[in-house]
């Protein structure tokens, strides 16, 4: 049997999600290579997300090489994959999701509360920003790029008193004892499909191939970030959106929780939603009705997104 050839990017984080895919088929008996692909997310480090002008700017490259046959399944964070997947690929497993929520590493506070007044706080995402800042104002938020080595360097070396990283990753990476305060859903709600891996892979692949992947198909994940998706769609938004998102599968109920907020901070719009697993693709999208419904368009077109259907007032 021919090893089954894993892209991914190079970062310390992209490298441990493929060991622990490559992990997973070893254990139904399927051998694998790891192929390392550079992304345009990774060759423009400190350059915004929203400056590099590539959607999907960390994954793009990952398709490309999928599609022309370099590699056999490429393995994503989920909430770097745009909502709309090119046409011969598909996310043939979604794994079950690690603790998506956001959380504080900060060089002397131990809480978000505790951090002085104009405390410099770094995060290279809107969301965060806008739901942070809703909280607390007086804070001062400054651009962060890198992977998670990198970021914790900067707040080490005195460049910030804090930063805000996805709690999943440093979990998966050791690093847990790193973190100060994990943010409550109340306080920020995570991204769209954080803390879950993706695997894509072309529509049509190998019988072995579609085995395992069918055994690490999380259910309950699936269903949750399907929910999320279909939301984030129908605002279509991505990665820079201010939109905060958690589906969770629950004793046979997915509960839907989303809140968008003004880069400011000063306008906020929090609205939840429950229904069945079999309808989370349009759980999404009716939540996503709602927001638009109670004012979601504004906060949107203030950030230079806009949404189908929405007029200019």
């Amino acid at each position: 049997m021919k090893p089954v050839r894993i892209g991914s990017r190079g970062s310390m984080l992209a490298t441990w999600q493929a060991k622990h895919i490559a992990e997973r088929f070893a254990e139904t008996g399927v051998p694998t290579e790891i192929v390392f692909i550079k992304t345009s997310g990774d060759r423009f480090q400190q350059a915004g997300v929203n400056q590099i002008g590539v959607k999907g700017v960390f994954i793009k490259e990952l398709e490309d090489a999928l599609l022309d046959g370099r590699v056999d399944i490429a393995v994503h964070s989920m909430k770097d994959v745009p909502t709309e997947t090119p046409e011969g690929l598909t996310i043939a497993a979604i794994c079950e999701r690690e603790d998506p929520r956001d959380c504080l590493i900060a060089r002397a506070a131990k809480n978000f509360v505790d951090l002085p007044r104009g405390a410099r706080v770094g995060t290279g995402s809107l969301r965060r920003q806008a739901q942070l800042r809703h909280a607390r104002p007086d804070i001062t938020f400054v651009e962060l790029r890198g992977n998670v080595d990198t970021r914790l360097q900067k707040l080490d070396c005195g460049e910030y008193d804090a930063i805000v990283l996805a709690k999943a990753g440093l979990d998966r990476l050791g690093l847990s004892g790193r973190i100060t305060e994990v943010f409550s859903p109340g306080m920020c709600l995570p991204a769209v499909g954080q803390g879950a891996l993706g695997i894509e892979t072309r529509t049509e692949y190998a019988p072995e191939i579609a085995e395992a992947l069918r055994k690490f198909d999380h259910f309950a994940t699936r269903v949750g970030v399907t929910a999320e998706r279909a939301l984030l769609r129908k605002l279509e938004g991505g990665c820079q959106v201010p939109l905060g998102a958690w589906g969770q599968y629950q004793k046979n109920e997915l509960l839907l929780e989303a809140c968008i907020v003004s880069a400011d901070g000063r306008e906020y719009i929090r609205k939840r939603a429950s229904g069945k697993a079999e309808e989370a693709e349009s759980l999404g999208r009716s939540l996503g009705w709602e927001m638009i419904a109670a004012g979601a368009g504004k906060i949107l077109q203030l950030v230079g997104r806009t949404v189908a259907g929405q007029s200019g007032n």
